[in-house]
């Protein structure tokens, strides 16, 4: 008599088990990895459209223009600023007393989406500048 060929059930089943807990680790794996990449792509998109609003928050003078909006590409930026301090002429030496009025503002800033929900939000600290005064020739 010969030797036995091919596979009992018993030696199907036991790799069939093996395949089945590597698959379902690998399925686990890919799954961590996107989930990660997902995490991944909102932070840099979160930090991306934080700057271009902190450029554009620094065209905007709180001190003139103390809440506003503004859209940027796919979202929205709205903006509330309250003052911190008072309002105080600048100093310019040897004159004395400057050509602008100034106060430290702290502005929130929302940010929104395209379709109005909310994205993130932030704050900061700004310069309120008003020019009072000309500038009168020494002469």
């Amino acid at each position: 008599m010969t030797g036995q060929r091919g596979f009992t059930l018993l030696e199907a089943i036991v790799a069939l088990v093996l395949i089945g807990t590597m698959g379902m680790a690998l399925f686990g794996w890919i799954n961590n990895t996107l989930l990660s990449l997902h995490r991944i792509q909102d932070a840099n998109a979160v930090a991306g459209a934080k700057l271009n609003t902190l450029e554009y928050m620094e065209t905007v003078n709180p001190m003139l223009k103390p809440e506003g909006q503004a859209a940027l590409g796919t979202y929205r930026v709205r903006w509330q600023a309250k003052a911190l301090t008072a309002i105080q002429d600048n100093a310019s030496y040897p004159q004395g007393i400057g050509l602008y009025q100034l106060a430290l503002y702290h502005t929130a800033i929302a940010v929104e989406r395209d379709d109005g929900s909310p994205w993130f939000e932030f704050e900061l600290k700004q310069v309120g500048y008003k020019k009072v005064r000309e500038l009168i020739a020494p002469f």
